[in-house]
């Protein structure tokens, strides 16, 4: 039985209760014949608190497995889980993504599911979103939903700059200069924050650089390496890029686009809607393209996944529920209720002709469109890697050096790799 709410709570209220700490979820009086599976998600409540609800009661029916369903804060989530597989507390299916839950697959604590997930089942995902969820071979974890990045552009900033919609990042630098020229705006944001998000890296990865080989050591201080560092470091001290860059995450660069300061925001479809409803102006002149790329072509995914504690004491029914809400039905009735993307080929398939038969020409519809229809291209560019976010601030801090003219190029990308090879290995 899936926990419920007895009201619903305003946005902002929910927010202020998940910042304390866990939903409390009521379990009924149990039948000492039924096995129980307790299930977290990242705070999809209350948004989704009816889908799972029923998805949990249809999963109940005729079945001696109950439910109990608790929804975590994202920023709670990571102690939270840490804290339960210590103390072999963890719950029986978790939902994380794989960046984070690979860091757990390091520690052994995911069944493989390399062992009890068949070739027939393993093949109704879509191939570059399961091999996502691998650590030194093992599958850890069942995808579930995905986004992608697409290029919210403002067509007023363009079309005064005269510019069209860069596809790459060398056309992204000559677009930004063009803009800031015949503007006075700057094209797009991006941070440099090590605690936020990991765009940067990632185009490192699209711009061609390897970050680490196959012994965990470095292996960014190359000439291509360099090159992507260098790119950065001239877009910075030829402010083509706004100073907060290194001060401000993500969210500030949403704010400058929704306040018609920037001409391109790289975000997930579904964020068009909210653009619309915040900034009424700015939603108005915004259209879609696709997500901006390096040489590589390679474009980035972010998925959902889950899990399954190598301590559940019922893995079997855990993986059987697992599969059921990853299966290709639920998964396509989630995405059109969320907004996101399926991870089966069935799911995608389906989730494509839908779009294709409800047709509409207006920027959202499109948005979604280019979203799924770029999914085959994708892939997750950080690799698995033990101790990323170290990673990350490594790299962001001594960028960070280079673009205020602390350091050359050539010695940031020196030491950041000399400071990640004595700390991978101490």
């Amino acid at each position: 039985m899936a926990c419920k709410f007895k009201h619903r709570w305003g946005s902002w209220l929910l927010v202020g209760l998940l910042g304390s700490g866990l939903i409390s979820c009521q379990k009924r009086p149990q039948a000492s014949s039924e096995t129980d599976i307790e299930f977290w998600t990242m705070q999809l409540q209350p948004e989704f608190t009816d889908y799972f609800n029923d998805l949990i009661t249809t999963y109940e029916t005729d079945k001696t497995v109950e439910i109990t369903w608790v929804d975590v804060p994202w920023s709670a989530m990571e102690s939270k889980i840490l804290t339960a597989v210590s103390a072999s507390t963890a719950p029986d299916v978790v939902n994380l993504n794989p960046d984070f839950a690979s860091q757990l697959a390091a520690r052994d604590a995911w069944l493989n599911l390399n062992d009890i997930v068949s070739t027939e089942t393993r093949d109704r995902y879509l191939p570059n979103i399961w091999l996502a969820n691998q650590y030194e071979e093992q599958s850890f974890g069942l995808p579930w939903y995905l986004t992608t990045n697409i290029t919210i552009y403002n067509q007023d900033i363009l079309s005064e700059a005269d510019v069209s919609v860069p596809s790459n990042y060398s056309e992204l630098a000559a677009t930004a200069r063009d803009i800031k020229e015949r503007t006075g705006k700057y094209g797009f944001f991006i941070t440099f924050v090590p605690e936020d998000t990991g765009d940067v890296l990632q185009s490192l990865v699209q711009m061609g650089v390897q970050l680490i080989d196959k012994d965990g050591q470095a292996a960014f201080d190359t000439e291509a390496g360099r090159k992507a560092f260098q790119y950065w470091v001239d877009l910075y001290q030829a402010e083509l890029l706004p100073p907060e860059v290194l001060t401000q995450g993500h969210r500030y660069g949403i704010e400058l686009y929704q306040s018609g300061q920037t001409a391109l925001l790289s975000t997930g479809a579904e964020f068009l809607g909210t653009i619309q409803r915040n900034a009424p102006s700015v939603g108005a002149v915004s259209a879609a393209a696709p997500q901006i790329t390096g040489k590589t072509g390679k474009k980035n995914v972010a998925v959902m996944n889950l899990t399954i504690p190598k301590s559940s004491k019922s893995p079997t029914e855990s993986l059987d529920f697992a599969l059921f809400v990853t299966n290709s039905e639920n998964q396509l009735a989630f995405a059109k209720a969320a907004n996101v993307l399926p991870s089966t080929k069935e799911g995608l398939q389906l989730y494509q002709a839908e779009l294709t038969e409800a047709g509409g020409s207006d920027p959202l519809s499109s948005a979604r469109r280019i979203s799924a229809e770029q999914l085959p291209e994708t892939e997750v560019l950080i690799p698995v890697i033990r101790n990323l976010p170290e990673l990350q601030r490594i790299i962001y801090e001594n960028l960070q050096a280079a673009m205020l003219g602390q350091k050359s190029t050539e010695q940031a990308v020196s030491d950041a790799a000399a400071t990640w090879n004595a700390m991978s290995n101490p």
